[in-house]
């Protein structure tokens, strides 16, 4: 069922367009991802097509009510129905002193509950733990209507999504599939214009080739012989003036068809980014964070008891877990130096989070990332030109530039400094994939310490060789990949179902035992003892399928 199309559609910001959809239509069974480079008008986009904006040119007909869900909204209704607060883990009436998270899951919640034939999510993953992406995509895959949502999180893209629209320069292309489908099709188009472009030079060496070969033909045409009569040359030079006018026209013909090939640029290969850290800042220590009988609580509510933790030399860590365990909590307690956490002498830490006060807004983006840099500016141009900030674009004061592109600017300067062990505090929310999958690199390629916190699976599963979790007010390690800590835990699970499901078969004999005492008791059984018997086993039973 056909629930918006548009045509003609265009959209200035001053004399600037920064939209123009020819033509567009959204069926019902449509999951579409939005993506594109920060500031490239994926949220204008959306607007237009929930008639939230009006577009300068075009026309958009929206068939159907909707729903809409962005970070920087407060909930309309400000109450949910039980069944979905329960579901979504969260309260039923809206509460402004809940946390991002629990704030994102509500406006979800809310949207379920209107039960509209299309969803609008901008952001949705951003500031929601792993265990609540889980769940967003379980209840979206549920979801019977159309999604279009702008999202960084890959895996969420994998999950939910059938086709991608891509935004570039203004213009929109829609691949069919989901992300990974659509980063295929992407490598081919790169493959193809790679061959194009190697065609088209190699047939413009030939005819410029041939080109050179008749001129010189030209060049070597036999003049009058000095013995020949006044008759025979002017026969003979007639001759030559008749092939050299051919060998000319030849030249122009050749000239014309160099002229009219199709030009194809060379597609364009990323430099590769290293981060050096110099000799003299290296840290030679074994252990460069380490924790001890960590104790943490906030009112009545205890974070961590007895908690100790080491982080190794060279490791990159992640730090993972639900929102509200302590994962801020203890970045905090490293950066504050707290008493029972040691840091390796000589580590300088650099730390990125979200607040991004390193930046001067009255300064361009050049100048705040190079008044700390410890490498050249052609090094900095270079990060900068990968994460889309080129040419004239590092000119721009960090004022007006959106919450995406400060994300991306802070680290670039983050990661230019003299620092020799990095600290990351949520560093992809907000960020294009294109910048994330730099950031990635970059990391990857980081040859000291590093301790992130993240929710972001892929880039965790990207990055990480070590996993830190907070449980049960321990901190735990995990020497490994994130693939390798959720293979772990699985199989914890499933032994951990494997013993639930025999203590439910031991209980249900014994629960059949009592029945039958129950109903032909003998002198030897107490009736009253068997009665609470099986009113315990009830219970207990209940427990454990509600565990299954």
């Amino acid at each position: 069922m056909l629930l918006i199309e548009c045509s003609k559609i265009k959209k200035y910001f001053g004399d600037r367009m920064i939209l123009e959809v020819e033509d567009l239509k959204v069926y019902s069974e449509d999951r579409i991802g939005i993506v594109g480079v920060n500031g490239v008008g994926k949220t204008t986009l959306m607007n237009i097509l929930s008639k939230r904006t009006e577009p300068d040119e075009g026309w958009i007909e929206l068939y159907s009510k909707y729903a809409y869900i962005t970070q920087l909204e407060d909930s309309k209704n400000r109450k949910i129905s039980s069944e979905m607060a329960s579901k979504f883990g969260i309260p039923s009436i809206w509460n402004v002193n809940m946390s991002g998270g629990e704030k994102t899951r509500f406006k979800l919640a809310e949207s379920f509950d209107e039960n509209s034939p299309i969803i609008f999510a901008d952001e949705p993953t951003s500031n929601v733990d792993m265990e609540g992406i889980e769940l967003m995509e379980k209840m979206f895959d549920d979801y019977k209507g159309a999604l279009l949502v702008i999202s960084h999180d890959r895996n969420f893209l994998d999950k939910l999504c059938n086709k991608i629209m891509e935004i570039e320069q203004g213009k929109i292309k829609i691949y069919n599939g989901n992300y990974s489908d659509y980063r295929m099709q992407k490598a081919k188009e790169k493959e193809r214009a790679l061959f194009e472009y190697e065609q088209y030079i190699k047939e413009k060496k030939r005819l410029e080739a041939a080109m050179e070969a008749t001129r010189e033909k030209v060049k070597t045409m036999r003049k009058t012989p000095k013995r020949m009569g006044n008759s025979e040359a002017r026969l003979h030079k007639m001759g030559n003036q008749k092939a050299k006018a051919n060998l000319d026209r030849a030249v122009k013909s050749i000239e014309s068809r160099v002229m009219h090939l199709e030009v194809k640029e060379r597609p364009k290969e990323p430099e590769g980014i290293k981060l050096e850290v110099t000799a003299s800042n290296k840290l030679y220590s074994k252990i460069i964070i380490e924790g001890d009988n960590i104790h943490k609580a906030f009112d009545r509510k205890m974070i961590f008891r007895d908690a100790s933790f080491s982080i190794y030399n060279g490791s990159k860590v992640a730090l993972i877990g639900p929102n509200g365990c302590g994962k801020s909590t203890l970045v905090k307690m490293i950066m504050e130096l707290d008493d029972r956490i040691k840091i390796a002498r000589g580590a300088k830490i650099g730390y990125f989070t979200q607040d991004m006060r390193i930046l001067n807004e009255n300064k361009s983006i050049i100048e705040n990332v190079m008044e700390s840099s410890i490498y050249a500016e052609t090094f900095a141009r270079i990060l900068l030109a990968r994460l889309l900030f080129k040419r004239e674009d590092i000119l721009k004061k960090v004022g007006i530039l959106s919450g995406g592109e400060r994300v991306k600017v802070s680290f670039a300067k983050i990661l230019l400094q003299d620092f020799n062990l990095l600290i990351l505090d949520e560093p992809t929310n907000y960020m294009d994939i294109d910048a994330l999958e730099v950031v990635e690199e970059a990391l990857r390629e980081y040859d000291r310490t590093l301790l992130f916190v993240s929710h972001d699976r892929r880039f965790v599963s990207a990055i990480a060789d070590h996993i830190m979790t907070i449980e049960n007010q321990q901190i735990k390690m995990f020497e490994g990949t994130y693939e390798e800590y959720l293979e772990k835990r699985n199989r914890s699970v499933d032994q951990g179902r494997g013993d639930i499901e025999k203590q439910v078969f031991l209980l249900e004999n014994r629960l059949s035992e009592v029945l039958g005492k129950l109903s032909m008791s003998s002198k030897k059984d107490d009736p009253a003892a068997l009665d609470k018997e099986y009113h315990e086993i009830l219970e207990r039973l209940k427990d454990l399928k509600a565990n299954l």
